[in-house]
């Protein structure tokens, strides 16, 4: 398998019913990374191209669904699934951070 241009990280940890804390998991990360996988076919992006892997708890809870993008450590917070498609079309396709999803918020 060749090298991937970017890694996309989407973070899909759930807690149980009545956990105190959020998750990613509950706030819709599934759907986020199947529309991740989904728009990637869609742009005709070749397999190995972006690599679209669920993580475990990435740390900023209450601002999730959390995605990152790799290599530019690019940190994404409560992202929906309509955010899909402007983080691949300027983040992947462009190599510039969706601006206006506010990149890397969650370290401000």
């Amino acid at each position: 398998m060749p090298k991937p241009k970017y890694h996309i990280l989407v973070c899909t940890n759930s807690r149980p019913p009545g956990h105190p804390k959020p998750s990613c998991g509950s706030a819709g990360a599934a759907q986020l990374l199947m529309a991740f996988n989904m728009g990637l076919m869609q742009r005709s992006v070749q397999p190995g191209e972006v690599l679209v892997s669920a993580t475990g708890c990435l740390g900023p809870c209450e601002q999730g669904p959390t995605v990152v993008v790799y290599p530019d450590n690019t940190w994404y917070s409560k992202v929906t699934e309509a955010d899909v498609a402007t983080i691949l079309d300027e983040h992947v396709a462009k190599g510039t951070p969706a601006a206006k999803l506010n990149p890397d918020s969650v370290w401000k």
